[in-house]
């Protein structure tokens, strides 16, 4: 299939995005916030890796459209949140009792050393620019990061999402 028209991949977007509203949360209880992320692939491989590990939800801060082709038909089956700011994303999870984690390569808590609790959210920030907010006015959100042992400072940022959905549910499997 080729490169589609932003006019068709708007169109397929919204079609798929007026079928979200019979999406259902997936058996884990942890969030994934997409935080500014470019409209590329990434988010649609995120919603695959989502529903495939059962998110509970997908929060797209400041993303009002992207490409539905890679997420292979899960943005209709994983629930998706839209927001203008970060702020209300981050209100949504205080008011329903997560723990929202960032996740930052230069940060010393690796994630193999945190236990995350059942109602987690991971906060996925742009790939060159990081997170949209400023950590200084989020005191509560957990830094941490993906232990890596090259020569590379970052994964992409659908992989590192996948990464910490497979510790969660490592952590909290059925």
């Amino acid at each position: 299939m080729g490169r589609l028209s932003a006019r068709q991949s708007r169109m397929a977007f919204e079609k798929q995005r007026r079928h979200n509203v019979m999406a259902r949360p997936g058996c884990h209880e942890f969030i994934i916030v997409c935080d500014g992320l470019k409209s590329d692939f990434n988010i649609g491989k995120i919603f695959q890796s989502a529903e495939s590990f059962g998110a509970q939800a997908v929060h797209l801060v400041g993303i009002d459209c992207f490409n539905p082709y890679p997420a292979r038909g899960t943005l209709c089956q994983v629930p998706a949140k839209f927001f203008r700011d970060f702020e209300q994303s981050y209100q949504m999870l205080c008011d329903d009792d997560y723990t929202s984690f960032v996740l930052q390569p230069d940060t010393e808590v690796a994630l193999p050393h945190v236990v995350l609790p059942k109602r987690s959210a991971f906060v996925m920030g742009h790939e060159e620019f990081g997170p949209n907010f400023n950590a200084d006015h989020y005191p509560n959100i957990i830094p941490i990061r993906i232990p890596m042992y090259g020569q590379v400072e970052s994964l992409n940022v659908s992989v590192a999402a996948s990464i910490v959905i497979y510790e969660y549910v490592r952590q909290h499997g059925q």
